[in-house]
């Protein structure tokens, strides 16, 4: 009885044949695919999205550091640059084009005179330089006659023809007309000035503005009589009161006893008496060198660092002179923004900052407040732009995106 022995050819394996692919397999693979583009729609509906904001640039002002008030006043705000508009001569108003609280250029004209006389001298003194010039023409074509009979009478008494007296009364005569043209030359020098006296009277009659700057009051109308001094009750001495709002600043009567706490380009904090919330930051200009006998006070002329339109000449205003901790005028830095870019967050005041596209919280320090602005003194930096009126989307780290107001 034989039996066959196990090979290592019966261990092999054979792999002529394929294993067939499974259908779960595809189908797995197809919902792998929907899941992850399913996830994507979800990621992108679901994203941040840009929320349009309003922002305002944070701006940078001097202030002084340790400042305390030495020396309380009261004064009123003046316009260095102000006049009363009027004429160079008497007339009377034909027109006027000016009203209070409008603004005027250089050079516009404000209000025009009647000119019917002006006009009628202009051209009389017109007529009188064209006579002269004429005359002036006719003594040239006599001086050339006369020069010619000179000539002649020379040559004839040369030849003794013409006797001396001939001569003699020949050249008298050449230089009578000589004599004559030089004359009538510079009577048509004294006419042409004239009649450019006449033409400046007339552009007299038209008042134009001196300055740029706008109109407070509106001293004249039509059929008025104007002159530039006082003349009688019924004559207006000018045609408005013209200010320029630029020369704004305060002046203020320091007793004579206190100016010693009084120097040049002090800072002063102001008040107006319209705005009493309102502290405006300012400095001494000038300290007047001279006092007032009757008063016994000195006059201090105090500037505003930045101008803005509730400032009106003649306004009551209380300043105080500050001066700095320890004697010294050391200056610090603080920065504004609006009042409308503050919020409130767990009692402590913020600020949303736009920074690389997105909203940043930042927690602020307020020194003061006015009106619509509020000087900080940490927090923001200058430069940097802040969020206004902020919608209650907008939240630390949102995205957003600056609109031009």
């Amino acid at each position: 009885m034989s039996s066959t022995k196990p090979t290592l050819d019966d261990l092999r394996i054979e792999r002529s044949t394929q294993p067939k692919a499974s259908p779960k397999t595809g189908l797995v693979a197809v919902v792998l695919i929907v899941l992850v583009l399913m996830a994507a729609v979800a990621w992108w509906l679901m994203r941040p999205k840009v929320i349009q904001v309003q922002t305002a640039l944070v701006r940078e002002v001097a202030t002084s550091n340790g400042e305390r008030t030495v020396l309380n006043a009261s004064g009123y705000v003046i316009a260095r640059r102000a006049a009363t508009v009027s004429s160079k001569y008497t007339g009377k108003v034909v027109e006027t084009l000016v009203e209070e609280g409008m603004k005027v250029k250089e050079g516009q004209v404000l209000a025009r005179l009647d000119d019917t006389n002006v006009k009628a001298s202009l051209r009389v003194a017109e007529a009188q330089f064209e006579s002269a010039r004429t005359a002036l023409d006719e003594t040239r074509a006599q001086l050339k006659q006369a020069e010619l009979e000179f000539k002649r009478s020379a040559e004839l008494a040369r030849q003794q023809i013409a006797s001396a007296s001939v001569l003699e009364q020949a050249e008298a005569a050449a230089a009578t007309l000589r004599a004559r043209l030089a004359r009538q030359d510079r009577d048509v020098i004294v006419a042409e000035r004239e009649v450019d006296s006449w033409k400046q009277q007339l552009d007299d009659t038209i008042i134009r503005a001196p300055f740029a700057g706008v109109v407070t009051a509106k001293n004249a109308q039509p059929g008025e009589m104007i002159s530039p001094m006082s003349a009688g009750g019924f004559t207006r001495t000018g045609i408005c009161t013209l200010v320029d709002m630029t020369s704004l600043e305060v002046e203020i009567d320091v007793n004579e006893s206190y100016i010693n706490r009084v120097t040049p380009g002090q800072p002063v904090e102001a008040a107006l008496d319209a705005y009493p919330e309102w502290k405006i930051p300012c400095k001494v200009i000038a300290i007047i060198p001279t006092a007032d006998r009757q008063k016994s006070s000195v006059k201090v002329r105090v500037g505003f660092d930045q101008l803005e339109p509730r400032i009106l000449p003649e306004m009551s205003v209380k300043v105080a002179f500050r001066e700095s901790g320890g004697g010294t005028n050391a200056a610090s830095r603080a920065t504004i923004v609006p009042k409308a870019a503050i919020q409130k967050l767990d009692g402590r005041d913020v600020v949303l900052v736009v920074l690389n596209g997105r909203a940043e919280r930042r927690a602020i320090a307020v020194s003061s407040a006015q009106d619509k602005e509020v000087m900080l003194s940490a927090g923001v930096t200058a430069g940097e732009k802040v969020i206004v009126n902020p919608s209650a989307e907008v939240i630390d780290g949102a995205r957003v995106k600056e609109i031009t107001p």
